[in-house]
């Protein structure tokens, strides 16, 4: 079963995809908000489609007290218009620090700012789904 993790941001969508058999998290790529939500929707239910998607991981960003936020009821909103659009199961994981993680291996991978940029959202979609599926395996 593919289990495809978001990071929703304001301005572009980092899209992860998991293999088969829900173990590992490749990054998929990023998608560009239109400002409309209802496209953006539609733009990730094709690639539920497209890779046969069961479930949607969506990181939730809580404030560091563990509040939902403006931006995270905008996410929220987001994850239950494409849960009802795709009819795929939609869950929420908190993604408190995931882009801190993200930005961190590409320093250590010695990645420039400028690249950095371009890949962040992917790369943090990748640790919320593959944090997700860790906790899934451990059961």
């Amino acid at each position: 079963m593919r289990v495809l993790g978001l990071d929703v941001g304001e301005q572009r969508i980092g899209v992860a995809l998991s293999d088969p058999l829900g173990w590992t998290a490749q990054g998929l790529g990023t998608v560009k908000r239109s400002g409309d939500i209802e496209q953006d929707v539609a733009e990730i239910a094709k690639l539920i489609a497209e890779h046969e998607v069961r479930k949607v991981v969506v990181g939730l960003p809580k404030n560091m007290n563990g509040t939902l936020g403006p931006q995270a009821e905008r996410v929220q909103e987001f994850a239950n218009n494409l849960g009802k659009k795709a009819s795929v199961q939609v869950e929420f994981w908190d993604e408190r620090l995931t882009t801190v993680a993200a930005e961190r291996t590409l320093l250590i991978a010695d990645v420039s700012r400028k690249k950095r940029k371009q890949v962040i959202d992917k790369l943090a979609a990748v640790v919320i789904l593959q944090n997700y599926l860790d906790s899934k395996s451990m059961v």
